[in-house]
């Protein structure tokens, strides 16, 4: 069984099969996806060049999955803002934000699932209640301004989000209506003298 630092080789051939070396069989995206969801570690090889293609790979298996289920877990707006960051200054910050974000989203979702546990114990309704949707979104948010809040530290002329820009356009609004009234008293003041 060849392995490559512990992990499980996948080769990939020309014709777009995948050959796991670990079991000697052939395998699918579907598959790769199965090993992932339990935790085996494996890296995906080029069978002619040798080259390591799995960030291709599992890029496919997102991709694949997201199209098949229709459950996207990736926004148009968070696509957009992630191809936005390629060729920036960013892109080198960008991957290690999202790799320690997704590791304390999975271990906030472990805590919620222990308390759940602690809460409901071994009744139907704690063996059968999942995480409640608020819960999530209000992490999702709170992610969503760190996320911003730390990309406007390294990049402070970032664009700002819209609640931000209304603040910012009310702001500017109120400064003019200021400007338009010092105008008309030193007139007033102009014509008084």
């Amino acid at each position: 069984m060849p392995k490559h630092d512990g992990q499980i080789v996948i080769k990939k051939y020309a014709n777009r099969r995948l050959y796991n070396t670990g079991t000697s069989t052939y395998v699918t995206l579907d598959d790769l996806a199965v090993m992932v969801k339990k935790g085996e570690d494996f890296v995906v090889q080029d069978a002619k060049s040798g080259d390591d293609i799995t960030h291709s790979v599992l890029t496919q298996i997102i991709f694949e999955q997201e199209s098949k289920t229709g459950n996207t877990l990736l926004p148009i707006s968070f696509l957009r803002q992630l191809i936005s960051y390629y060729g920036d200054q960013m892109q080198m910050v960008v991957p290690s934000y999202l790799e320690h974000s997704m590791q304390a989203f999975a271990e906030q979702q472990s805590q919620m699932r222990e308390q759940i546990n602690k809460a409901f114990g071994d009744t139907p309704l704690g063996k059968n209640l999942q995480v409640p949707l608020q819960l999530v979104e209000e992490q999702v948010r709170r992610n969503t301004e760190m996320f911003h809040q730390a990309m406007q530290m390294f990049s402070p002329f970032m664009a700002a989000p819209p609640a931000v820009k209304e603040t910012r356009k009310a702001d500017a609004k109120d400064l003019d209506e200021l400007k338009e009234q010092l105008r008309a008293l030193q007139t007033k003041l102009d014509t008084l003298s």
